[in-house]
């Protein structure tokens, strides 16, 4: 006969959230993992308060074996301590949540939990998990954890969600020779014979998905900020030196944040740690940041400056965690961004501040535009997104939360003032440190502290998907202002914002500002923009909306007004900023089938002296992406097209040349080597025989001058676009120099390169070799950008491999990477139609969201590619622009 308890447990399957009536307070947790085996056991006190009748507790676990008789409840403060043994204990998979029933009621107050468990070390780089490295060249086994959004629950039964936070004292059992590391520092470490017992000082209060532990061989650099914070960056045994400069970067940013927030870091220490195999790019546990090596080392011989950049914004990023999202933590993942939109926008204050020459705030332009290309799909979600279950929360780690949440926040701090939000946060920091926030909690103090509608503001932009595009049109002496949702599929959406409208009219000196609120508002120009205007030349009357792209949103000008800004273009009239917008704002238009590729194309052309690194960038990315969509619409263009394109970028190859300039611009080394990537690509013949050439020099000599770090891509493309089956000779070279380095970043490089190139049966055998043992998991994603003449085989790939695919990646956020990667480039209503039959059958909840907005791109494109086929004058215009001596 069942209990009441069998019967009762029930209650909690299928719930978002755990019950209410028990709150941890501190957990008391012992690991011993054993990394020949692969596997764990563990011991965990824990600390709860009772806080309302219940015969139950209910707590999260997942992938873990407990021994039953190990599980007992005591209440020791109380006055007739007793022991508590669950009659009933029922452990839920599908609900990851461990169900322990009583045959009485647990006595209010205080009490503590005992439970022995053991698990395995996977190999999925999730939990608790197993990453490999050499040491004197034998293969040996770190142990990672990795708990991020909800994954603490795989290593140790846990109150795993952000608003339990609690305190933990961790102990762990490990080898002698080897290092073992925690959020705090090491109080003890008792060695007994080959074993040694490491015990870490309690932590303060926080969230389950900061708790971490890595054991392994490591060597370290540290230094110390001023006041005393001891930092150190951990790597692989011989690559100390890679790791100072990003040791720098923290103990400066440290400092920078002490200030900003007006509130100390909060631990005695901070460690960074480079992890051979890691998902993500990093992740901000409190006081032990883990990261991939990409992300955190650099090598002064053989990085590019692209690698350093990257390693000191990702580095900023996950140090402002320590305060946005450790200190002060979301309250629920709803809120994740929160944390991440925060960091990612802290993370560009802090590398402005120690790097100005990088013109940093020009290039989170890139951050804006992926945002805004996301959130311009129907299928989209709105910053703050209802999150039902932990399978949810992984695809919500995009462009939407880091992107568009930095880009509004970028967009309100504009619209506040830079002192009045600086001020406004370090107040938000004190009030919520070491407890739980929402977002309206922001705006309140927000709004108190500017005294501006701040919640009504940005409500608009945060709980609905989308964002406007404002058209504006001259009509006689009025400006006519307009905002309808965008979206790239070109229907029409029912959105509605308070947009913050910024304007400048014939130069930067005369700005003005406003807020739209309604779909329409009609301005008079003298009014406006002051009786000056009408006694400017007309090449002085163009105006510029959203200016410095401070605005997450597009602007639609009339023909007379995008022609005035197409002539300030040239003229070189506007900041690089702007000169940006325009651009990305016509090519989204374009796309959106709500102007001619005709047009874009024209303007385009303006840009032939752009010398600015962002700017020219982007230009990059949209011709690349025309490129192909003007190819599928009619491929007897491409010829011509290519042949514009390769003389828009001439002239900044010819200035950049391959080798670096003494004293250059770190801007510049960038520059290089995306610009000669791009004319590769497009076939231009003397970048690829000069590519050649080097390619073969740095074969015999890898320090050659010739081939420098930020080059080395830009000729690994070309080489590629020169292999086919027939002449194997690039790709052979390719693999050698993959297998003999042992850079991360060298390797990614490689990986990026192999499918770029036009020959099919290499792109197939490019992919198969991702998937070789040779190929560590989490840089497979680094090769999936195949060249146009590869997507079909890429599709195909995709399809013999999924279950395969599924069974290595299918539990984290990597599997979404493929499923973008190879659909997203298709145009055509077809194939769109054979990816949704082929995924009818293979469809879970982490992937539901990116196959949609996938098959949605797919119809965009082929939306476009069926504008661009009705176009009349597009093949004279093509011409005139490709044979043009400019």
């Amino acid at each position: 006969m069942a209990t009441t308890t069998q019967n009762g447990f029930e209650q909690f399957k299928g719930q978002p959230r755990l019950p209410k009536f028990a709150i941890p307070k501190r957990y008391d947790l012992k690991l011993k993992p054993d990394l020949v085996a692969c596997t764990f056991t563990g011991t965990v006190e824990i600390k709860i308060e009772i806080v309302s009748d219940t015969k139950f507790l209910v707590l999260n676990a997942s992938q873990l074996e407990f021994d039953h008789t190990s599980i007992y409840f005591t209440n020791p403060e109380a006055c007739y301590s007793k022991e508590y043994r669950p009659s009933d204990i029922n452990f839920v998979e599908e609900d990851e949540i461990l169900v322990l029933g009583f045959d009485e009621d647990l006595p209010i107050g205080e009490g503590t939990l005992y439970i022995a468990f053991k698990g395995i070390l996977n190999d999925r780089m999730k939990g608790f998990y197993r990453s490999t490295y050499e040491h004197n060249g034998e293969k040996k086994n770190m142990a990672v954890t990795q708990f991020e959004p909800a994954d603490a629950r795989q290593c140790f039964p846990c109150w795993d969600e952000p608003a339990a936070k609690a305190t933990f004292k961790i102990t762990v059992e490990v080898p002698a020779e080897l290092m073992a590391l925690s959020n705090m520092p090491v109080v003890e470490d008792n060695s007994n014979g080959d074993v040694k017992t490491v015990s870490f000082q309690e932590s303060p209060i926080m969230s389950t998905y900061l708790v971490a532990v890595v054991v392994g061989l490591f060597d370290y650099v540290e230094d110390h900020t001023p006041d005393g914070v001891k930092v150190r960056v951990y790597c692989q045994v011989g690559k100390g030196n890679q790791g100072k400069f990003a040791l720098d970067v923290a103990v400066k940013t440290l400092g920078l944040y002490k200030e900003y927030f007006d509130t100390p870091y909060s631990l005695p220490k901070l460690d960074m740690v480079a992890i051979p195999d890691f998902a993500a790019g990093a992740m901000e546990n409190y006081g032990l940041v883990t990261y991939r090596e990409t992300a955190l080392l650099y090598d002064d011989q053989h990085s590019a400056a692209a690698n350093k950049q990257r390693v000191a914004i990702v580095v900023a990023h996950e140090l402002a965690h320590q305060w946005f999202g450790n200190l002060v933590t979301m309250e629920w993942w709803t809120h994740l961004w929160l944390n991440e939109g925060f960091a990612t926008w802290v993370s560009y204050l802090a590398a402005d501040s120690l790097f100005p020459e990088w013109k940093i705030w020009t290039q989170f332009l890139d951050q804006i535009t992926d945002g805004l290309r996301l959130d311009g799909l129907s299928e989209s979600h709105p910053i703050e997104v209802d999150i039902q279950h932990a399978s949810e929360i992984d695809e919500i780690f995009d462009a939407i939360s880091y992107r568009k949440g930095a880009s509004v926040i970028r967009m309100l701090q504009s619209f506040l003032g830079a002192e009045v939000f600086q001020r406004s946060l370090a107040a938000y920091i004190k009030q919520y440190a070491c407890l739980n926030a929402k977002t309206e909690d922001l705006w309140a103090v927000l709004e108190k502290e500017s005294g501006e509608p701040v919640t009504k503001l940005m409500n608009t932009w945060t709980k609905q998907k989308g964002y406007p595009v404002v058209s504006v049109n001259v009509r006689g002496n009025k400006l006519e202002f307009g905002q309808s949702q965008f979206l790239s599929s070109g229907v029409h959406g029912d959105g509605q914002w308070i947009v913050p409208i910024t304007l400048c009219c014939g130069s930067y000196n005369d700005r003005k500002n406003f807020l739209l609120q309604t779909k329409s508002e009609t301005a008079d120009i003298v009014e406006l923009l002051g009786s000056g205007f009408a006694e400017k030349n007309d090449h002085q009357k163009w105006i510029k909306i959203n200016v410095d792209q401070a605005g997450f949103y597009r602007v639609k000008y009339d023909d007379e007004l995008a022609a005035k800004l197409r002539y300030a273009i040239e003229a070189n009239h506007l900041s690089a900023t702007d000169r940006f917008g325009i651009l990305d704002d016509s090519f989204a238009l374009s796309m959106a089938c709500k102007q001619s590729l005709s047009s874009l194309f024209s303007l385009m052309s303006a840009y032939r002296d752009e010398q600015e690194y962002t700017v020219l960038s982007n230009l990059i990315t949209v011709s690349s992406k025309v490129a192909r969509i003007a190819a599928d619409a009619n491929p007897d263009l491409l010829h011509d097209i290519k042949l514009f394109l390769i003389k828009l970028f001439q002239n900044s190859a010819e200035r950049l040349g391959w080798e670096p300039q003494k004293n250059e611009s770190h801007l510049d080394a960038m520059l290089r080597g995306e610009v000669l990537t791009a004319l590769a690509i497009f076939g231009h013949d003397t970048t690829k025989s000069e590519a050649l050439e080097r390619f073969r020099v740095f074969l015999n000599d890898r320090n050659t001058p010739l081939l420098p770090p930020d080059t080395r891509k830009a000729a690994y493309v070309a080489v590629m676009q020169t292999v086919s089956k027939s002449n194997r000779w690039g790709f052979d070279s390719l693999l050698r120099i993959y297998r003999e380095t042992d850079l991360s970043q060298e390797k990614t490089r490689v990986l990026g390169s192999l499918t770029s190139c036009p020959d099919p049966d290499i792109v197939l055998e490019a992919l198969n070799f991702m998937l070789s043992s040779e190929v560590r998991s989490q840089d497979v994603i680094s090769g999936l950008g195949v060249s146009r003449d590869g997507r079909e085989t890429a599709w195909r790939w995709l399809k013999d491999n999924w279950d395969h695919l599924m069974k290595t990646y299918g539990s984290g956020f990597l599997i979404t990477r493929f499923i973008s990667a190879v659909v997203s480039p298709f145009s055509s209503y077809e194939k769109a139609a054979e990816v949704e039959e082929f995924f009818a059958s293979r469809g879970k909840p982490s992937i539901a969201r990116t196959l949609k907005q996938s098959l949605e791109r797919v119809h965009i494109n082929a939306n476009w590619v069926k504008s661009v086929q009705k176009e009349d004058h597009l093949a004279d215009v093509v011409k005139e622009l490709a044979y043009r001596n400019y």
